[in-house]
């Protein structure tokens, strides 16, 4: 559960995962796909799926080795897929449930959100409503043991905890956990249910009148978590907001309109277009019955918002309704649909190209092939660090217009109206090797450890710690010289650039152990200088 400050240093850190976005926009439910192979004839009569049987069946039976058969399948499968384009891909039946539950929006477990520290797992949140919550655990709780097995300082890994504590609604589960100042080994039996996750990880006021909505991706729920969030907004006087689809890949494209349509007050504003194979278009257009038709708005995005991100972003930019503010967005315009094959794997095919209201596909170029995307994408970061506000790329020479005649370009991605460069300075080196080595969050939870239940004594509520509690200078140098026992030597000059930032990131994670992740976000943002800037666009806006 990490949050990285995204800046010229910690970019990287992203990349290496980042690259790999592959969830899209979906048309339409899982579709039933009856035949795996198809049947076109060659000249001479020999069928491209005859002599796939052939060879598959001469492997079986001649080659001198033997090989899983299964594994053979499978990545003869992806490999067609990736020769195809970079979004289409094959989904194995053994990860396909952990693949649509970020999608779908929930999964089947016990309720908790940890990581791994020396082998141990560390609980770091209770997901509210859930089984863990109800009985009783608690942030900072240990694992011990699983079903009477311990599993504490036995090389467990993130795989090995989720596969042990995810399961069927109903099934139970047995752990025995150590708490701090408490001798004996705490036993929960937790029986599995639904736990519900949430697309909108954040809604607050910023300043008076001003909501903030962070959106992580598009769900099935995404539509109605994002209006219940604006509804609460607007019960507290937000009369502007902030869309935040930074680091959003993407998900369902009906919730991406859904979510645009309460911006648009026009049944006539089109939102996105797709054009298939046989160049038939669907539009999809507001139905003038949104409830944030003329507040001012702003949209952030980076390089990782994608997808149905980006028909967001563009939908908003094409009909004038806001304004775009971060950097450049990832560049993805294919329009993914899953199909069901009958061993329980799956297909996410490419069937559609979508299109903003001026008529933008800003999907990157990938006919040379998917690494050559990737590394595109990679080239492209280079030369936005290099020069951000006047980065341009080559494929940007065709010109498109805006509802109000504003000039916008495709060959790529959404570049924002407002974009904000990288972090360049170099005091951000030590800061991000902290964020890297997980560090900050590592105090804080050993903090919390040792005085969790005295901070909790003295601040009952989240808003007395938001609003009383402060890491001191004193505080500050017990964390340096934590860090240093921890392999990250001590940077004067980072450490007076960023002290003040690293106090407030000290701080909100000690509150998300203690009070939940709103109160992390409530004191997070404040050391965010890209919602910062964001904050004065939309202040701008009359």
């Amino acid at each position: 559960m990490k949050r990285i400050k995204v800046s010229f240093v910690a970019l990287w850190i992203a990349v290496a995962t980042a690259v790999g976005i592959i969830i899209g926009v979906v048309l339409a439910p899982v579709s039933k796909y009856d035949n795996v192979m198809v049947h076109s004839n060659s000249g001479d009569g020999y069928s491209a799926s005859s002599k796939i049987s052939d060879l598959l069946y001469l492997i079986s039976t001649k080659y001198v080795d033997t090989v899983s058969f299964d594994s053979l399948v499978d990545e003869a499968l992806a490999t067609i897929l990736n020769n195809l384009d970079p979004h289409s891909v094959y989904i194995p039946a053994s990860t396909l449930t952990a693949e649509m539950e970020s999608l779908e929006g929930n999964f089947e477990g016990i309720g908790v959100m940890f990581r791994l520290d020396e082998d141990t797992i560390l609980v770091i949140q209770t997901i509210k409503g859930g089984p863990a919550e109800k009985a009783g655990v608690m942030a900072g709780d240990r694992i011990i043991t699983i079903n009477d097995s311990v599993v504490a300082g036995k090389g467990i890994t993130n795989d090995d905890v989720i596969h042990q504590l995810k399961g069927k609604k109903g099934t139970k589960v047995r752990i025995g956990v150590k708490r701090s100042g408490v001798p004996k080994l705490l036993s929960y039996t937790l029986k599995r249910d639904v736990i519900v996750t949430n697309s909108v990880s954040y809604k607050g006021i910023l300043t008076p009148g001003v909501g903030y909505i962070k959106l992580e991706e598009f769900s099935s729920d995404s539509y109605s978590e994002f209006v219940n969030a604006l509804y609460y907004l607007q019960e507290r006087g937000a009369k502007k907001l902030i869309l935040d689809l930074r680091g959003n890949a993407g998900g369902y494209l009906d919730q991406a309109v859904a979510i645009v349509d309460e911006f648009l007050a026009n049944n006539k504003d089109l939102i996105v277009y797709t054009e298939d194979r046989d160049r038939r278009k669907h539009k999809s257009f507001a139905t003038a019955n949104g409830d944030f038709t003329t507040g001012a708005l702003v949209v952030m995005i980076d390089e990782f918002s994608a997808s149905a991100s980006e028909i967001v972003a563009g939908a908003i930019q094409d009909n004038d309704r806001g304004t775009i503010v971060g950097r450049r967005s990832f560049g993805k315009g294919l329009v993914q649909e899953q199909f069901q094959l009958k061993d329980g794997s799956a297909l996410r095919l490419t069937v559609a190209r979508y299109y903003t209201p001026s008529g933008r596909c800003i999907q990157r170029p990938y006919e040379k092939g998917s690494d050559e995307y990737y590394q595109d994408f990679l080239l492209r970061l280079t030369a936005e660090l290099s020069d951000s506000m006047n980065y341009k790329p080559k494929d940007d020479t065709v010109k498109y217009y805006t509802k109000n005649g504003r000039v916008v370009y495709g060959g790529g991605g959404i570049l924002p109206d407002i974009i904000i460069p990288y972090q360049k300075d170099v005091t951000y080196i030590y800061y991000n090797a902290l964020i890297r080595k997980g560090l900050i969050q590592k105090y804080a939870f050993e903090y919390i450890d040792r005085h969790g239940n005295e901070l909790k004594k003295q601040y009952p509520s989240a808003d007395g710690f938001v609003q009383n509690f402060n890491v001191d200078n004193a505080g500050l140098e017990t964390f340096v010289q934590y860090t240093e026992k921890h392999g990250v030597p001590r940077d004067k000059a980072s450490i007076a650039a960023h002290g003040k930032e690293l106090k407030t990131c000290i701080k909100a994670y000690m509150a998300e152990l203690l009070y939940g992740q709103d109160a992390f976000y409530e004191i997070y943002l404040t050391t965010d200088p890209e919602l910062e800037k964001a904050l004065k666009v939309v202040q701008s806006i009359k």
